[in-house]
């Protein structure tokens, strides 16, 4: 399966690939950018080809999509996508995104996660659409309640990274 490049206004989307080595790692190297990721920064550049080879085997199986985000200029901006697609009784995906530092709370995700949503809804036709939040940020949560998203409870003890369990805000929101 191949993963659909999406277009907004000021942004476009392409599927996370060997080009995008260079900024991805930049980006993910930032403590403050993985502060509430499951991940810890990365320390050279074959975390980011991992990260990449895990994109692309998502958009071959059909399992997921992560895009790279670049503004109109070509600057990298961050990511976006679909980190897991359920099909079997189900239809739904899990929504994830990121912003480099530099760029945030300039509007990135309030131009581009519509556009994501409209995807999953209507391409991907799923019906609901999940996010999960570790507790602390806010900036998230907020956003996914502006795009019609429901916190629907706390996993407690969900995840395990970083050296400890981590409990995360179930967000959901249903095709219209």
């Amino acid at each position: 399966m191949s993963a659909a490049a999406l277009a907004t206004a000021n942004f476009q989307l392409r599927p996370l690939a060997e080009a995008d080595r260079d900024d991805l790692f930049a980006h993910l190297s930032d403590p403050a950018t993985v502060e509430f990721m499951d991940i810890e920064p990365l320390a050279d550049l074959a975390g980011a080809d991992a990260i990449i080879a895990w994109a692309t085997g998502l958009a071959t199986t059909g399992d997921g999509v992560r895009w790279a985000i670049r503004d109109r200029a070509g600057a990298f901006v961050g990511t976006a996508g679909f980190n897991a697609l359920a099909r079997e009784r189900s239809s739904r995906g899990e929504v994830a995104y990121d912003v480099v530092r530099a760029r945030r709370r300039q509007g990135v995700m309030a131009e581009v996660l519509p556009a994501v949503l409209d995807h999953g809804f209507g391409a991907l036709g799923l019906h609901r659409i999940e996010a999960l939040v570790t507790p602390g940020n806010a900036a998230s949560a907020a956003l996914l309640e502006v795009n019609g998203f429901t916190r629907e409870g706390t996993l407690r003890g969900y995840g395990f990274w970083k050296g400890r369990f981590w409990d995360q805000w179930l967000y959901a929101r249903l095709a219209p």
